[in-house]
């Protein structure tokens, strides 16, 4: 019985033990980790293609991989090459020997070394792409990162393919080594003739300019001719040195050019019809330097069309006016750039006039308008012809006038609408009232109650006021009146051409001693 209990005891100490050390051995373990997945590259099962000419007759599930990245443009083979030309440049020269050889072996060090070995039998090639020259290895990834890299590099092909722009690379000599799906339907669209595209890809475009092959970006514009109708299609080239290649963008750029095409012509058109007018034009932008200007502009200041195309700043111009005597004579220079600066702030707020009389003789004027953007225009027309025709319009007014004033006759004339536009002297002396100096229009009903106002009671006012209101040439009328003072007056209504009508009045007898009527001042007022 002793001898079981004691049994029993060196047991459960066993257990305490192994229990203390299994707690013990867990403590020290390092915690939990992700299992590292292994990435054979090239590993057991490497990138191995076989081709019978340029048909791939099997290949491994890594190489079928390389093949699935490269872009979609003819027989499996020349895709290869052209891809490897990148990384082996004497893949061609090794590739040309495998037939007298049999086995060749292509190798390149660097940051990604690479390797292919190539075999000859009876017209079959095996080729076998190792990632190091030196012997297989491997690379250590956990799995959920890799996992993250190969989606984002899943979408990176995506966005390049889908992308609407063209995206290439290019060698130093010119050679397209890669290419998005646009640029290959570009390809194919352009060379409509071939049934299927190979490689080496046709170069759509012209060599890139010689500052991205030394080194710096470079941007032009260039156009390229499609289909079977031979349909021109423009693009913005962007280029910039990646490495030993060029990595170049084509933006579409069709819209852009038709919309300079349309401004263009219709700067043209206007630029036509502005060369036609007889009206100076000038339209200063925003930073107030001539932008635009016609024919006209340069007759009329005198200034050469070599100043006005160097686009001189508004102050230049103005300058250049007050040179050529174009400007009215200032009395001083601070009142002349003051002027200047009123004109150019009251242009670009709103419309603004001024009338220039030159030295010269002529008679200038000049209108500013505000134009969008913060630009200004000026018109700048010659109305001297326009300034003399009135000055003798206005003479000759003022003669007719003075002749009129002359008659001992009264005179009055009313125009189609009745309107009282023109008296003399005589009429204002008669009827003691001068309508020059009213500031309302008098028509006949005003004037036959000032008559009334100055006569006895006669059917004859009735009468002129019917002859006024009749329109068109009529026959003469006469009628007779007596005044106040007891003199008697003959009234005589006459048509004029155009409708207007000329009333006459002549007294008969002059007026009895005492009873004259205060004379109302000469009238020298013409109403339109």
């Amino acid at each position: 019985m002793a001898d079981n209990w004691l049994m029993a005891v060196l047991l459960a100490g066993s257990c305490l033990a192994a229990a203390g050390c299994g707690v013990l051995l867990l403590w020290a373990l390092p915690p939990h980790r992700a299992r590292p997945v292994a990435v054979p590259s090239p590993g057991p099962e490497q990138a191995v293609f076989l081709f019978d000419g340029e048909a791939l007759v099997d290949a491994t599930a890594p190489a079928r991989a390389v093949l699935a990245m490269l872009p979609d443009a003819g027989p499996p083979l020349p895709r290869l090459l052209a891809h490897l030309r990148r990384r082996l440049p004497g893949i061609d020269a090794a590739l040309a020997r495998l037939p007298a050889e049999g086995e060749v072996e292509v190798a390149a060090d660097g940051d990604e070394p690479v390797a292919l070995h190539a075999q000859w039998r009876d017209g079959v090639v095996r080729l076998t792409l190792s990632g190091d020259p030196g012997g297989p290895r491997t690379i250590t990834l956990d799995h959920v990162s890799h996992q993250l890299i190969e989606r984002e590099l899943a979408e990176l092909r995506t966005t390049v393919e889908q992308a609407p722009l063209l995206v290439w690379r290019q060698a130093a000599d010119g050679a397209v080594t890669w290419a998005n799906r646009a640029y290959l339907l570009l390809a194919a669209e352009r060379d409509v003739e071939a049934e299927v595209l190979t490689w080496p890809l046709p170069r759509l475009f012209e060599a890139p300019p010689t500052e991205a092959m030394a080194g710096t970006s470079a941007r032009r514009r260039t156009r390229v001719r499609t289909g079977v109708e031979g349909r021109m299609r423009w693009f913005d080239l962007h280029s910039l040195p990646l490495g030993s290649e060029l990595l170049c963008f084509g933006l579409p750029a069709d819209s852009a050019v038709q919309a300079e095409s349309a401004l263009r012509e219709f700067v043209q058109t206007l630029s036509k019809t502005f060369a036609h007018l007889p009206v100076g034009l000038a339209v200063f932008d925003r930073r107030r330097e001539l932008m635009l200007f016609n024919p006209a502009l340069a007759e009329l200041t005198a200034l050469s069309p070599e100043f006005l195309s160097a686009r001189p700043s508004l102050a230049a111009f103005l300058d250049g006016l007050r040179d050529k005597r174009r400007i009215p004579e200032p009395r001083d220079y601070r009142s002349w750039r003051e002027r200047i600066t009123a004109l150019e702030e009251a242009a670009a707020s709103g419309h603004h006039e001024e009338t220039w009389t030159l030295p010269s003789g002529q008679t200038y004027r000049v209108t500013g308008r505000p134009h969008p953007d913060g630009a200004v225009a000026f018109l700048i027309e010659d109305i001297s012809a326009e300034i003399t025709l009135a000055r003798r319009f206005r003479a000759e007014i003022e003669t007719a006038q003075a002749v009129l004033d002359t008659l001992d006759e009264a005179v009055a004339v009313f125009s189609p609408s009745g309107v009282l536009v023109l008296t003399n002297d005589a009429y204002a002396r008669l009827w003691g009232t001068d309508p020059g100096r009213s500031l309302g229009q008098i028509g006949i009903a005003e004037a036959e109650r000032c008559w009334q106002a100055m006569a006895r009671p006669t059917p004859a006012w009735a009468a002129a006021r019917r002859f006024v209101a009749t329109p068109g040439l009529r026959p003469p009328e006469t009628g007779e009146a007596e005044l106040l003072d007891g003199r008697r007056l003959r009234m005589r209504l006459s048509g004029l051409a155009g409708g207007s009508t000329l009333a006459s009045f002549r007294t008969l007898q002059a007026p009895a001693a005492g009873q004259g009527v205060p004379a109302g001042g000469a009238s020298r007022r013409a109403r339109a």
